[in-house]
């Protein structure tokens, strides 16, 4: 039992020495138990990403904590626990309004190396002691299976010693071919998601193809509308291995990060193919195997890989509304996936449908077009400054290093989050208040997420209902963007939309900024009713305290997710691609997931 220190350094010694002589004594059938349980606080929680139990799992309270360590320790053989010195130092600092005591730790395993981070809180119920609040674990790297960097970096003796032989750029052409092999990965979707589980698994030595069906890399930026830039900062959003460079903008335009994608797959070496389609998919039990079919330019290749990664975002297939008589219009009718920018629409009347950030950024780059345009509302909207308020989320970030921040975030367990969240958002509508009040004014329905938990978590449970003001907001104040409910809406006519009160609202276009479809019906469109049912949703938080079947194996073997800002795609395809590694070097087993423990859920 930890005796109170005021040296955070030696708590945290003690605490790790302890925790792996109890896990020893567990072992050896002795009292491992007991000193187990009293390491953790009845309020604890325990986040292992793949280090102890090849899952994704969030644990909560002591005596569950116990039962899963029961179940998992043995096999994982965990040791070596103590401090990194490579990294940031023991600390105090504040988690979701908890004073605690944060260190990062290093360990292994019987097969793998692993970091982890620690939270110490004294228990008011145990003379203060102090006690694991918060736990993680997590997998770094596979032993002897580093990745090849720094010292360990290729040596290029294959291209640059034979000088009648073919060259680097040779050899590039060649293998990203494939004419007499399969690629043991297919990656669809060429986006952030793509890129980040592509690296990953190039640095593993897996041999990885990434499709997508745009016509050149970073056409899904590109191709979006013109004013577009990120909404969160420039340290938060670097992909793996390369970091964006340091004069970079804070809030980085489209076309910036589309040139930045096509110039990441050409130093890190990935296998790209454009202009190609997936156009289905079906999984051979028994060889382990998919059989593909790709469309490209009119001619159709058929690949077989062992795993097939979906990379195509959030959602993929645009969600749009049954509205009976939206066909009577006689203008022109766009999803916001299709809308490029305002310019050709100077001097005509829009109506942009839904509230979110793509129906707020069309509106107001309409507006600078010279178009008239109104903003319909169709549900509540959370709304909240981009500076400071929407920053809040990642102040994180503008201390410490990369690394380090990763993996903070990637330990805080949900309940955690959300709590920390809601304190955010408590703090984003004090300092918005002056946008708020106004918005209320003029009518517009504001809400701030399920449980006052803020934009981030509508992002996470349903990928929308939020903006992030830049402008907009304040136009729609002025009445320089006007604003309708859509219940108010009768019908629309050849001219327009015709509210109850007998007014005709004028236009020439209709936006419809109302979201995307959840991805599982992209898999249903894929790869059938079957597979689908056996995958379930994706996306959001089902029972257990991780997003639902991303990142992680799935109940349908050899098929995966990723998808996410930036930075969960970067932090979430490491772990995504070692679990592949696991399963091709036979580490992991190659059939579905395991079942997901009742004590994940308690």
């Amino acid at each position: 039992m930890l005796d109170r220190t005021d040296d955070i350094s030696i708590a945290a010694e003690n605490w790790l020495a302890q925790f792996e002589r109890a896990l020893v004594e567990r072992a050896l059938a002795k009292s491992g138990d007991v000193f187990l349980k009293a390491l953790f606080h009845p309020d604890s929680y325990w986040r292992d990403v793949l280090a102890l139990s090849w899952n994704l799992q969030t644990i909560n309270g002591a005596e569950a904590i116990l039962r899963e360590l029961n179940a998992r320790a043995g096999r994982a053989a965990p040791s070596g626990f103590r401090i990194d010195p490579d990294r940031a130092a023991p600390r105090r600092v504040t988690r979701a309004g908890t004073n605690t005591i944060e260190a990062i730790f290093k360990f292994e395993t019987a097969v793998a190396r692993g970091s982890g981070i620690l939270r110490l809180i004294p228990d008011a119920g145990d003379g203060n002691r102090l006690k694991a609040w918060t736990l993680l674990t997590a997998l770094d790297e596979l032993k002897g299976f580093e990745e090849p960097l720094g010292s360990s970096r290729p040596h290029g003796q294959s291209y640059s010693r034979d000088f009648r032989g073919p060259n680097w750029l040779d050899l590039r052409k060649a293998e990203a071919k494939y004419v007499d092999r399969d690629p043991d990965v297919l990656v669809v979707g060429g986006g952030q998601a793509g890129l980040s589980i592509a690296a990953r698994l190039k640095q593993l030595q897996i041999d990885t193809l990434i499709v997508d069906r745009e016509s050149r890399i970073g056409d899904n930026w590109r191709n979006r509308y013109h004013a577009l830039t990120l909404h969160n900062q420039v340290q938060v959003n670097h992909l793996p291995y390369m970091p964006f460079p340091p004069n970079w903008p804070t809030y980085i335009p489209k076309d910036k990060l589309a040139n930045w994608f096509e110039a990441y797959v050409d130093s890190m070496e990935l296998n790209f193919w454009t202009g190609t389609e997936f156009e289905s998919g079906t999984y051979d039990e028994a060889e382990g195997r998919w059989s593909v079919v790709l469309q490209q330019t009119g001619a159709k290749r058929e690949l077989h890989p062992r795993h097939v990664v979906m990379a195509t975002g959030v959602s993929g297939i645009p969600n749009l509304p049954d509205i009976p008589s939206l066909k009577n219009f006689a203008g022109t009718i766009l999803h916001s996936s299709q809308y490029g920018d305002g310019e050709t629409w100077e001097g005509k009347k829009a109506l942009v449908i839904g509230t979110g950030n793509s129906g707020h950024d069309i509106a107001q780059d309409l507006h600078s077009s010279g178009a008239k345009v109104t903003l319909v509302q169709r549900s509540s909207t959370l709304i909240t400054n981009i500076e400071p308020s929407a920053q809040l989320a990642y102040a994180l970030y503008n201390e410490g290093t990369l690394e380090d921040n990763d993996l903070i975030t990637a330990s805080m367990p949900l309940p955690l989050a959300r709590r920390s969240h809601v304190m955010m958002t408590e703090r984003s509508k004090q300092l918005d208040r002056e946008l708020l009040d106004g918005l209320a004014r003029v009518g517009f329905k504001l809400d701030f997420g399920d449980g006052g938990t803020g934009w981030q978590f509508k992002y996470l449970t349903r990928g929308g209902g939020y903006y992030f003001n830049v402008g907009c907001s304040d136009l729609v104040v002025r009445g320089e963007i006007g604003l309708r409910q859509f219940s108010d809406i009768e019908a629309f006519v050849a001219d327009g939309a015709r509210m109850k009160d007998g007014e005709t609202l004028a236009a020439d276009l209709i936006v419809l900024a109302t979201g995307y479809k959840g991805q599982e019906h992209l898999v249903r469109k894929l790869f059938g009713d079957e597979v689908a049912g056996r995958v379930g949703p994706i996306w959001g938080f089902g029972e257990g305290q991780e997003l639902r079947n991303m990142y992680t194996r799935t109940a349908q073997p050899g098929l995966w997710f990723i998808a996410g800002s930036l930075a969960q795609c970067r932090i979430n395809s490491k772990y995504l691609a070692l679990q592949i590694k696991a399963i091709e070097e036979g580490l992991l087993p190659r059939g579905a997931r395991e079942a997901t423990p009742d004590a994940a859920v308690a």
